[in-house]
Parts: structure tokens; sequence; C-alpha cells
């Protein structure tokens, strides 16, 4: 298996490329801003584009969607509670072939009702709701509360040496392992959903305290 990671501008955008390399077929995770340079990586790597897996129906995860299906002619993938036009509806526990590889879509709300991680192998690719040090926005009641089950009955179920890429460089190094996070990032290290809470609260705060950009 491969895993491309491409910067696609926006706001620190990644998209992502997984591929089976025997079978020379890929998924295109969020391609955002980017959708002819992530089409363009595809075909310089020799692979054809399957899927275009989208993580949640946020504008700057989703506006490329069309244009890569366009140049590519891969199924378009969303949850089904996920606002916008695609082909394949999922929700949590789907899995999706991909050459000799499986997709399986892990559900976790919070920062958008519908948002999804996708479980490649070894590789879960996150979206915006596990970043490298950081977590994904949510409000302070029922979005917060979904996205700290999210966290830990999901992906903090996973093996420790689950490598994490996030769908924004906002950390120190541009992806990360499960087990990394588990021991480091501030928001996993809190012990209840009311310190997660206040800290997300006081997170401006605690940003400048510890000088983290």
């Amino acid at each position: 298996m491969l895993v491309e990671q491409i910067r696609t501008g926006g706001d620190r955008n990644f998209s992502y490329l997984v591929a089976d390399e025997m079978r020379r077929v890929c998924a295109a995770v969020d391609p955002s801003f980017a959708p002819d340079l992530v089409a363009e990586k595809a075909t310089a790597l020799g692979f054809s584009v399957e899927y275009v897996l989208v993580t949640h129906d946020h504008f700057d995860h989703t506006n490329g969607n069309a244009r890569l299906k366009e140049l590519t002619g891969a199924q378009v993938v969303m949850h089904r509670l996920s606002e916008g036009t695609c082909d394949v509806r999922v929700d949590d526990g789907d899995a999706l072939p991909l050459g000799t590889l499986s997709v399986t879509v892990i559900h976790t709300p919070g920062h958008t009702r519908g948002h999804v991680c996708y479980l490649v192998e070894d590789a879960v690719f996150t979206g915006d709701t596990l970043f490298v040090g950081k977590v994904g926005g949510s409000d302070f009641g029922e979005g917060a509360r979904q996205e700290w089950e999210s966290l830990h009955t999901k992906l903090l179920s996973l093996p420790d040496t689950t490598r994490v890429f996030p769908g924004h460089d906002y950390g120190v190094r541009p992806s990360s392992t499960i087990g990394v996070e588990r021991s480091t990032n501030p928001f996993l290290l809190q012990v209840d959903f009311a310190s997660f809470l206040q800290l997300k609260m006081n997170w401006a705060e605690y940003k400048k305290l510890h000088g983290i950009r």
C-alpha cells in the first residue's frame, strides 16, 4: 500500500492518494482546492482513481470533488448524513473494495454530524476529527460530546501503530500515529469530558501559553 500526501492550499489543507500498488488503483481523500494536481499525481504514479473519499461536507474539503470525478471517473463517497452530491452513501463499518485493499468507514461525528474517517490497513485518514496535537473544532454542546466519544470509542481503539493522516497541516509534523497522539495530544490526555470541554473553551489561551501555532 502506498500513501501519497498532497498539499492543496487553502488553510493548510491535505489531500491523499491511498493506493494498491499491485492492482494500480487508488482512492483520493478530500481533493479540495487541487483536484487537477491530485489527478496529475495519480497519473504520474500510474494509478487509476476509483473513489473520491470525502471526510465531511465543509467546502474546503468538497470543492474539488466534481472536478476530480470529471477528470478520472471516480465515484464520490460521502456519509449518509453529509450534504452534497455523491455516488455512494456510506455508514459506520461499511467497507469499500480497492484492489486487494479494503477501505473501512469510521463514523466520527462532532466536527460535523456526518464526519467519517477512513481506515486502510495501518493508515487512518482523520479529516477534521484528529490533527497532530489538536482535534477538530466543534460547538461546546452536543458536537463536543460527540467528538469526545468519536475520539475515545473509535479512533483510540485503533492500534498505537496506526498511522494518522489529518486533513490539515496544523501540527508540528504532517502526520503522526495513534500511539503518539494518545500520549502527547493535550485533548486526548484529558481524563474526562468536562476537562476536554474546558480545554476546547480555553484553547486560544492554552496555545498562547504553550507557544502553539
